[in-house]
């Protein structure tokens, strides 16, 4: 994560690390890499400061600016991500590596959503939350204002009822949204939805969490572009 940063142009403003990692080829690779001097500490210091169970003997601190709707292209063509009070920042983490993989244009996010910074939602997503464009604290307003130069279809998905994923067309640019974990999408959510897409199911499955429905939708929307 700490090369994805760098690679990513992440303002770093403190690097920690063991002795022994430091001594390593991937501890020599990032001190040449950062501009100032790292700080060694004993493990069981590093372990405290980090969140990790198993620290793997490195700790940066990032300057992670995040700002609203105006961090989204606004004129790119493509799917873009709503995630409505998605509250599992390993959820939210795992649904941006998905929408960085399907080549989701950008990721909006409604208050009470887990925060993109979350130390858990940054590692699931495998540095996916230091490249892809992400706006915090959206409402469907200003979301639905921001892209209406670009008239785009809003999609939902529905457990059983909506209208068939692989029989749908998909091609338009779009917003898929996805609602909380345990209440689903809310009243002014599901009523923005142009459509709602069911996954056909064999029995007795009934349902998918969301980060798999979302990872199926995604993947069937990039290959339809």
């Amino acid at each position: 994560m700490v090369l994805e940063a760098l690679d990513s142009g992440v303002a770093l403003k403190t690097v920690a690390l063991t002795p022994e990692f430091r001594a390593s080829a991937l501890g020599r690779q990032i001190c040449e890499r950062i501009t100032f001097p790292p700080l060694e500490v004993e493990p069981k210091i590093l372990k405290g400061l980090a969140d990790a169970d198993s620290p793997k003997g490195l700790l940066a601190v990032a300057e992670l600016p995040r700002g609203g709707v105006e961090a989204l292209p606004g004129d790119r063509p493509g799917c873009f991500l709503y995630l409505e009070e998605i509250q599992d920042p390993g959820n939210l983490g795992a649904l941006a590596r998905v929408a960085e993989a399907t080549g989701v244009v950008g990721l909006a996010l409604s208050p009470a959503t887990a925060h993109p910074n979350h130390p858990r939602a940054l590692r699931a997503s495998a540095g996916s939350l230091l490249r892809l464009p992400v706006a915090c604290e959206v409402s469907l307003g200003d979301l639905k204002k921001h892209l209406a130069g670009q008239s785009p279809h809003w999609y939902s998905l529905a457990t059983r009822g909506g209208c068939d994923l692989y029989e749908t067309d998909l091609t338009k640019t779009s917003v898929l949204l996805l609602g909380s974990e345990g209440h689903g999408l809310s009243e002014e959510a599901s009523e923005l939805s142009d459509t709602a897409l069911t996954i056909p199911l064999e029995s007795p499955v009934e349902s998918l969490n969301v980060t798999v429905a979302a990872a199926v939708t995604l993947f069937e929307m990039r290959r339809r572009r």
